[in-house]
This record gives C-alpha cells, structure tokens and sequence, in this order.
C-alpha cells in the first residue's frame, strides 16, 4: 500500500477535473437541460386581432379554455401575462370581434377562459391563443380538440425573453 500525501496541487488539479467533469451543474443549475420554448404554431396567427380586451368571459360562456404560462429554461410560473384567445363558436366566427377576448394569468402562471361551445371550423374545432406583448417572444397556438363536444381545452405557452 502507498502512503499518499494530499498537497495543494493535489486538491487543485482534483477540483479542476471535476469542473470538467461537469460536476459544478451540481453547485448551479443547468439552464441547457430546462424547459424548452414553445414554438409558434402554423396556423395560429389566423383571425388574430391585436389589441382584444381583457374580459371576463367571451359571449355567454359555457366552454372554459385553460392553460399556464412559463419562462423557457427554469419553468418559473409567469404572473400577470396577457393571453388572448378566440375560436369559432356557437355565437360567432372566429373573425368576429365578439369571438375575442383576452385574460391574465394568476400567480402560479395559470389561466382561464369562460367562452362558448367551440365548433368546428373548416372540419376541426380548434382554439387560437397568442401571447403578443413585449416583455417575451410572441407565440401563436392553435390546439385541436380531441372531441367537438368537449368542453374544455387546455394550451401552454413556454416563453423566450424577447
């Protein structure tokens, strides 16, 4: 058995290889293994009217649109973020400015939307949401419904700082 002494170039060049190693992700997280942006969807910028109000419901209710809000990279909740929303619904198009409206996100980065029953348009009942204000990159959405007859339907948005 070797007697082996721990000398300062010892402990230096240990600290360095474990550096290269990648063992300091340990001491300060990763932002590379985070949470990816979401990208804009083909599609989703359709109908868009900028400026909808932030509105408690769209017409008279009925279907509730819901989603959260992250910061690309950590996944921190995003508060107070505008999303605005519009579909093609029992009570108009989706080109119709009664068919928009927007909302805020609570504390914990979700929202929600009382509208009225999506229908199909163009043989799909879908959604359109955007996130268009400065602070983050604009994202469009437009997610399909798994059924025309559900009565909710969710979208997240994972933002880029614009």
């Amino acid at each position: 058995m070797t007697d082996r002494k721990i000398t300062r170039r010892t402990i230096l060049a240990t600290g360095g290889g474990l550096v290269t190693a990648g063992v300091s992700g340990l001491i300060v997280p990763a932002a590379a293994q985070g949470l990816a942006p979401t990208p804009t969807m083909r599609g989703g910028a359709n109908n868009y009217q900028p400026g909808a109000p932030i509105v408690k419901r769209i017409g008279g209710g009925g279907f509730l649109m819901t989603g959260t809000v992250r910061r690309a990279g950590d996944g921190m909740p995003l508060a107070g973020q505008r999303i605005q929303i519009w579909a093609h619904t029992k009570e108009g198009y989706e080109s119709d400015p009664q068919s928009h409206g927007a909302t805020l996100t609570g504390p914990d980065g979700k929202f929600s939307l009382d509208m009225p029953q999506i229908v199909p348009a163009f043989g799909q009942a879908h959604a359109h949401l955007a996130y268009d204000s400065e602070e983050f990159k604009t994202v469009f959405l437009r997610p399909v419904m798994s059924n025309s007859k559900d009565t909710t339907l969710n979208a997240d948005f994972v933002l880029v700082p614009a």
